[in-house]
């Protein structure tokens, strides 16, 4: 392994993986503008803020490569210290979150009604955004990274909080939405495919957030955590967008369904009268209608 192979080498990959997937979500931003869903304004202004910070936000990781590698390339002496982009990367970082989990939390009132539930997952949420901004400011008010012990538990605070937040969320979602099954195959599998979505939302957050917050304290002399933290804004803003635009898919599922299953029985019988024997049948006609009807559009009875 090379000296700076788990100094600069995992800032390099962070950035390369923040650059994919910030190409994931301009490609999920054009497809939410083109496609015209019928969401409310604050849904839309998530949605356009998200893209914006996400934009700045990968300029900056930009920047933070090119200073590294090509401003202070003869200039080793730098990696002892942090410059802006890290204190920058946490706070964009938790105000992502922060978002993502105000949109997914207003999802699990909908569906739950649960005032004190969702508060708990607001209060999670909130902590998580004042803690990962504490933590950014301070990384540089600090600025050596020697000196950077006393930071550790408002980085775990931060992190704790954050992932706390997104397996609460994805928790209830799943639990609510697989009660909410009907047995109707065509229903049954939209409620499948929003609950994907919901595991989706948590699962990969909350892996890089532990990863970030794992790293950082066993791997002190490192940057190992870089290599978490740097795309971690996107994947809340990938997820989001996923959800919001995977009701195109679902789109397509909707409509009513009618089931027709007849059965007939025929035997034959004479009247006591001794008449000429009548043929008798019965017939049955079951009629299945699913839930989801033109009036309620399942990008509004079950997304937002």
């Amino acid at each position: 392994m090379g000296q700076f192979d788990l100094v600069i080498g995992v800032v390099l990959l962070g950035l390369f993986l923040n650059t994919y997937l910030y190409g994931l979500v301009t490609y999920q931003f054009i497809i939410y503008y083109n496609t015209k869903f019928n969401d409310r304004l604050w849904i839309k202004s998530i949605v356009g803020l998200l893209f914006v910070l996400d934009t700045v936000h990968s300029a900056v990781a930009v920047y933070a490569g090119w200073e590294m590698c090509v401003t202070n390339y003869a200039n080793p002496s730098v990696l002892a210290y942090v410059s802006w982009t890290i204190p920058f990367t946490a706070v964009a970082t938790a105000l992502a979150a922060f978002i993502t989990q105000i949109f997914l939390g207003h999802r699990v009132l909908i569906l739950t009604k649960n005032i004190p539930l969702v508060t708990f997952i607001g209060l999670l949420s909130l902590l998580g955004f004042f803690f990962g901004v504490y933590a950014g400011i301070y990384s540089g008010i600090l600025h050596a990274v020697a000196k950077f012990g006393p930071l550790g538990p408002f980085v775990t605070c931060w992190l704790v909080f954050q992932t706390s937040a997104d397996i609460l969320i994805t928790c209830v979602l799943s639990f609510v939405l697989s009660r909410s099954r009907t047995g109707f195959r065509r229903t049954d599998t939209i409620i499948n495919r929003i609950i994907r979505g919901a595991v989706q939302t948590g699962l990969f957050a909350s892996i890089f957030a532990l990863a970030d917050l794992f790293s950082f304290m066993l791997h002190r002399n490192t940057n190992l955590y870089a290599m978490f933290a740097y795309p971690l804004g996107r994947i809340y803003t990938n997820t989001l967008l996923d959800t919001l635009n995977a009701r195109t898919a679902l789109k397509a599922m909707d409509g009513t369904e009618i089931e027709n299953d007849s059965y007939r029985m025929q035997h034959q019988t004479h009247t006591i009268s001794g008449a000429p024997g009548t043929l008798h049948s019965i017939h049955v006609q079951k009629e299945v209608i699913t839930d989801l009807t033109d009036e309620c559009p399942v990008d509004t009875k079950y997304t937002v």
